[in-house]
């Protein structure tokens, strides 16, 4: 499955899926336990390979996990949570986790987090963690995370591969979440066509490619909530190498006309 005895062919792009056997706790190291499950499917990694794994692994790995019996809401958390049969503890923490409210209507609460992603709830979630009991956050700094777990990675098999670290997010006008780059390292999140012509010769002046995004969607299909397998392994996708995290990916405020 996916060795490097593989003939693909050009333009071919494979979605490897990395399960994890048991829970990841904090402190436990994530390559150490994703180089275990590829062992377990006789899978190596190969260089250029992409390494999209789901922040909630990395949120754990990294204790950014709070026992909700600890949080005490406010008065208006109550009300709130109180009115739309929800739970006051989490939506304390995701304004707590928040730089913003964006917008709070019905049962819905939209932040700006931290970090600067636009989201439910600043990212936090209390499903697959332990029933109900504690909530995951979002990392404190994913590309730091991503990084880190790259040169790991290499260290142990000294192969070049990118990271990202994704989550899944809604959308404006959209309905059904899609997965996102919260976290990148060892590529480029986005790809520049500006000034370059297309088959047609026309010029292109607004094309930016949020190839970062695309691939966290493209792992999404083997990495769901209900999967069990938080990771997996892009092969054959020829991303541009390079620094760049996911605040690459963040619009700026002077750019946003929904602002």
């Amino acid at each position: 499955m996916g060795n490097s005895r593989d003939k693909r062919r050009a333009g071919e792009v494979r979605i490897l899926p990395l399960p994890i056997n048991g829970e990841i706790r904090a402190g436990d190291s994530l390559s150490a336990r994703l180089l275990a499950a590829a062992r377990i499917l006789e899978l190596r990694f190969l260089n250029g390979d992409i390494l999209v794994i789901k922040h909630k692994v990395v949120s754990k790995a990294e204790g950014a996990i709070v026992a909700l019996d600890t949080i005490k809401p406010s008065a208006t958390s109550r009300n709130w949570a109180r009115r739309y049969k929800l739970d006051a503890r989490v939506r304390e923490l995701a304004v707590r986790e928040s730089r913003r409210i964006v917008r709070r209507r019905r049962a819905v609460l939209i932040t700006e987090t931290k970090h600067g992603f636009i989201c439910a709830n600043s990212g936090v979630d209390v499903s697959n963690v332990d029933g109900g009991q504690h909530a995951v956050l979002l990392p404190v700094d994913a590309d730091r995370s991503a990084a880190k777990l790259r040169r790991e990675l290499k260290k142990h098999t000294g192969i070049e591969i990118a990271v990202i670290v994704s989550d899944s997010f809604g959308r404006p006008w959209r309905e059904g979440l899609t997965e996102a780059a919260i976290g990148v390292a060892g590529m480029r999140p986005l790809v520049d066509y500006r000034g370059r012509r297309d088959p047609h010769g026309y010029s292109l002046h607004a094309t930016v490619d949020a190839v970062a995004d695309e691939l966290a969607c493209a792992a999404g299909l083997v990495c769901g909530k209900l999967a069990g397998t938080p990771a997996c392994i892009i092969r054959g996708y020829a991303y541009k190498r390079g620094n760049g995290g996911a605040r690459a990916l963040i619009r700026p405020a002077q750019n946003d006309l929904f602002r």
